[in-house]
């Protein structure tokens, strides 16, 4: 399958697995990346030297191409970026922040970069920065999310018209259908985060993994927007989030209860009570743990069904 985004990255098939922390270290990009598809590390829950050690457990692993996921809010993220140019990683994703503050620096280094935005303003930026390729991510997607709310069905048209970059589309996607249904509002390849992140090879505690499977509709919901927009699982600590907004807490109040290190807790170690559980809507439709090689044989595969003898890989 060649299309923008095959092409840009040099894989067999459109799929990038989100890199997300916790759940995203190098069993899983390599396992994605060995796939066909386009493993990313997920470096925002990492020490630089952590970085390290997973970027060169990747290179072993694997012979395709793979990724860093790198947030711009990192504390760290010199460190981190320069550890990715020591390594010779060239994919980065970057996220949370301005995208103007660092692509030239990657791509002088002969990095392709692309960026994860959820509103056209942010698209455009992208585009003006150098960017390569942008990922447009809508409401239902986990973890971090736009404080827009737009879905995924309407994002992905309007970020398409107003960019010339391939766009890549994620937020709800984890299946072949849904897949075909990005590619025909003009995306050019799909991330895919909370099917992955219930992977076998993802790094998330397997308490987390069988929650995420045991989501029906309506276990997730959009919070804490006054500080950054999360997508949680319904838990205690989801529960004492909204009793807070009930007793009309400030931001800083908000701040004092997520505290540090509520996402390791709930996703990397299974507190399930007192953790912050991040996964996407898509979360519904999951009934089983898989390995990435089986999640990305039965996209592409429900994908070809769909598509016939027509393709959607011309963007």
């Amino acid at each position: 399958m060649k299309n923008r985004i095959t092409s840009l990255f040099n894989i067999q098939y459109p799929i990038i697995q989100g890199g997300m922390i916790w759940c995203s270290g190098w069993e899983l990009a390599s396992a994605v990346s060995n796939a066909g598809g386009l493993g990313l590390i997920g470096s925002g829950s990492m020490y630089p030297e952590v970085l390290r050690a997973h970027i060169q457990k990747c290179k072993l692993a694997t012979d395709k191409p793979f990724g860093v996921n790198v947030p711009l809010l990192y504390p760290d993220i010199d460190k981190h970026l320069e550890i990715i140019v020591e390594e010779g990683v060239k994919i980065v994703f970057t996220s949370a922040g301005n995208p103007a503050k660092y692509t030239s620096w990657l791509k002088e280094r002969g990095i392709t970069v692309v960026h994860v935005i959820a509103n056209t303003k942010f698209a455009q930026k992208c585009e003006e920065a150098g960017v390569d390729a942008i990922v447009a991510e809508g409401f239902e997607a986990g973890g971090h999310n736009g404080r827009e709310e737009t879905t995924t069905m309407c994002l992905i048209p309007m970020i398409v018209d107003a960019v010339k970059v391939p766009v890549i589309a994620a937020g709800g996607i984890g299946c072949g259908r849904t897949m075909a249904a990005a590619m025909c509002l003009g995306a050019s390849g799909v991330q895919v985060g909370s099917r992955f992140a219930a992977s076998v090879e993802s790094s998330a505690h397997i308490g987390f993994k069988e929650q995420i499977i045991l989501a029906k509709e309506g276990s997730t919901e959009l919070t804490l927007k006054e500080i950054t927009p999360v997508r949680l699982l319904k838990n205690p600590f989801f529960d004492a989030v909204n009793a807070a907004y009930a007793a009309g807490a400030s931001v800083e109040e908000l701040k004092t209860l997520l505290g540090r290190g509520r996402a390791k807790k709930g996703m990397f170690e299974g507190d399930l009570e007192a953790g912050e559980l991040e996964i996407g809507q898509i979360s519904a439709r999951l009934d089983r743990i898989e390995t990435a090689g089986e999640i990305v044989s039965q996209m592409i595969s429900e994908y070809q069904t769909i598509a016939g003898n027509r393709s959607f890989f011309e963007y």
